[in-house]
C-alpha cells in the first residue's frame, strides 16, 4: 500500500511517496501541482493521498529546511530501494553522501562504488533517480564540474538552482573527499 502527499516548498509544492519500507520517490514541482500529482500517480497509480506519518513529516521538513538553504543532509530519511537496481542503490546511497553545497563528479561517484570507468553508467542510474533532492543528483557534476545531466522538470536550470540555495559557487569546485 503507498500513499503520497503534496507539500509547498520555497521552489514550488514538491510530492512524496511512501510505502511501508519508507520513501519510494519523490517529485520536484512539475510546472502545475496537477501535473507534479500525474507524475505521481503515473508511477504509484494505486497511492493514496494521506496524512504523513511522523517520520515522513519530519523528512518533509528537513526537505522544506534544504529548500531555503539550510544545510540539512536529508540522511536520516528512509528511503524503501526495493523497487531500484542494485547498481543504482549503490549510486543513490554513495550520493547521499555528498553534503549540501558541495558538488562530485559522475567519475568520483563511480570510482567510490569501486567501477573506475563507470562514469556513464552513474550519469544513468542517477537520470532514473526516484528520490529527487534526497537523493542529492542535483550535485552530481561532468568532469570538469559543468552542470550536465538533469532530468527533472526545467532541466539544468533546475539543477542550478538548488546547488545556488545550498551555497554552491561554481568557481569553487569542491575537491574529491573520500566518499566511501
Amino acid at each position: 500500500m503507498f500513499a503520497y502527499a503534496l507539500f509547498d516548498t520555497a521552489i514550488g509544492r514538491c510530492g512524496i511517496s511512501w510505502g511501508p519500507r519508507g520513501v519510494v520517490g519523490v517529485q520536484l514541482p512539475e510546472k502545475t501541482e496537477g501535473m507534479t500529482r500525474a507524475r505521481i500517480m503515473r508511477h504509484y497509480p494505486h497511492a493514496d493521498e494521506a496524512e504523513p506519518p511522523k517520520a515522513i513529516a519530519r523528512g518533509i521538513a528537513d526537505i522544506q529546511a534544504l529548500l531555503v538553504g539550510e544545510k540539512k543532509t536529508l540522511r536520516a530519511i528512509t528511503l524503501d530501494l526495493s523497487r531500484v537496481p542494485a547498481f543504482n542503490a549503490r549510486v543513490y546511497e554513495t550520493a547521499r553522501a555528498i553534503a549540501p553545497g558541495t558538488t562530485r563528479t559522475y567519475g568520483d561517484i563511480a570510482r567510490a562504488i569501486g567501477d573506475a570507468s563507470g562514469a556513464r553508467a552513474v550519469g544513468q542510474a542517477l537520470s532514473r533517480n526516484p528520490f529527487a533532492i534526497v537523493v542529492p543528483c542535483h550535485r552530481v557534476v561532468g568532469a570538469d564540474f559543468k552542470l550536465v545531466g538533469f532530468s527533472a522538470t526545467g532541466g539544468i536550470a533546475t539543477k542550478l538552482k538548488l546547488l545556488q540555495i545550498e551555497g554552491w559557487r561554481a568557481a569553487e569546485p569542491m575537491l574529491f573527499d573520500g566518499l566511501s
